[in-house]
Formats: structure tokens, sequence, C-alpha cells
């Protein structure tokens, strides 16, 4: 049974939540975060999508778990977002990918320049992460997806670029288009955006900026492809 649009998005906003619940968390690092349930509650989510976004977190370095005594704030952030309040936090899906369209490819032009070994080990790590979800996991898939994407965003190593990539990463996350986003997912399609993955981290890592770009900027005129397609179907089926 696939995702509700109310229900979709839970992992992704549980992850945004407990992302500023961190940066706010960080004075005393000796103590253990809420417990899942708490968590849970505060966020309004279940405790599969927490323990979800948890599992990206820990991925990141940014927490670590010890069994019976809670999870901890690891390191800081190497780069932390500028929170970037005038924003448009109203758009349309393909705004957000022409905005993509836009901002990525750079960012992945600066990955491949900037990127530590440590990120670029991330990268693979998610890669590895993503290849194990199934189709009709939409949560799983906008979950680590963007993770992914992010990873190559802070790899960049621009504080404002990755608050930029962060309110636009809100705005696709929007639940009322998840409908959308799972029109648009096909297996042909997951497998192509899996191989466009694997040679973006193949370009960050060889150090090859303008190929990282072109990657990049392929794989993000195929999603703008499928979820135009996806739009032109659901107005056609509109009564």
């Amino acid at each position: 049974m696939g995702n509700t649009p109310e229900t979709a998005a839970n992992s992704s906003s549980a992850l945004e939540n407990l992302r500023q619940l961190i940066q706010q968390h960080d004075v005393q690092p000796d103590q253990p975060l809420p417990t899942e349930r708490e968590l849970a509650e505060r966020f309004a989510v279940g405790r599969r999508e927490i323990r979800r976004a948890l599992d990206v977190l820990e991925e990141e370095g940014r927490i670590w778990r010890k069994q019976g005594k809670g999870t901890f704030v690891g390191p800081a952030a190497p780069v932390q977002p500028l929170v970037l309040q005038d924003l448009p936090q109203q758009s349309n899906l393909l705004e957000v990918m022409e905005a993509r369209i836009q901002l990525e490819p750079g960012l992945a032009r600066l990955a491949a320049l900037r990127a530590s070994k440590e990120q670029i080990a991330l990268m693979q790590r998610l890669l590895e992460r993503m290849q194990h979800i199934t189709l009709n996991d939409g949560d799983q898939h906008e979950l680590w997806d963007s993770a992914f994407h992010r990873a190559i965003a802070e790899a960049a190593g621009n504080r404002l670029m990755l608050g930029l990539f962060d309110a636009i990463d809100a705005v696709r996350r929007e639940p009322a288009w998840q409908h959308l986003r799972v029109q648009a997912r096909t297996p042909a399609r997951l497998d192509n955006y899996d191989h466009h993955h694997h040679r973006l981290v193949q370009h960050i890592a060889a150090r090859q900026p303008i190929e990282a770009a072109a990657a990049m900027r392929e794989h993000l005129l195929a999603l703008q492809q499928a979820l135009t397609e996806a739009i032109n179907r659901d107005d056609e089926e509109q009564p």
C-alpha cells in the first residue's frame, strides 16, 4: 500500500526538525537527545519516521548511538547553512526543478573541487542505502535521495548556496505534490537515476568539476521531464 500525501513526507520533515534540534543541542554534547517516543510526540510523526531520520543523521556522522544510553550529538558539521528568511515559501514543482537545474550543477562542480574523503565516502554510503529501497516506498526514496543531494551541496563548502539548497529542497518535499512524484517513478527511471548518481560520485571523487556539473544537469533534466509528464497526465485526469 503506497504512502498518502499526509504521511509520505514524515521522515523528511522529521529529519529537518532533528537537524534544527541538533544545532540547538550541541552546547551540551554529553546529554542524550530525547527518546524516539519523545521525538515522535514532539514532531507529530511516527517512531518509524524518527528512526529513519536518525539513520540518515548517523550515516552523516552528526549523531551516535549507545545501547542503553541513548542518542548523542556527534561532531558539528563542517558547514552549516545560513537561515534565509526571505525566500518564497510557496511555489510549484516546475519552478522548483528550474531552480534546482540552475543551482545544483554548480554545487556538484564545487564539490568536485572541495569534497573531503569523508564527504565522498558519505555519498557512497548513501548510494548503497538507496539501492535497497523498494519502488513503492516513497518515504524512503524521498528521504535518502534528499540526503544524497544534500551531501553534495554540503561538500561544495558554500554556506549561502547550502542555505538556498535547503530552502528549495523544503519546497520540493511539499506533501501535496507527493502523488505526482510517485507517478513520475518507474523501475526504469529509478535505474537511470541510480546510474546518474554513481556517475556523479565518480566525477566528484576524480576531481572532475566540469563532468560532475554536466552529470548533475543531465540527472535533473531527466527528473524534470518525468515530473512534467506526470503533471500533464494529472491535468488530463482532472474532471
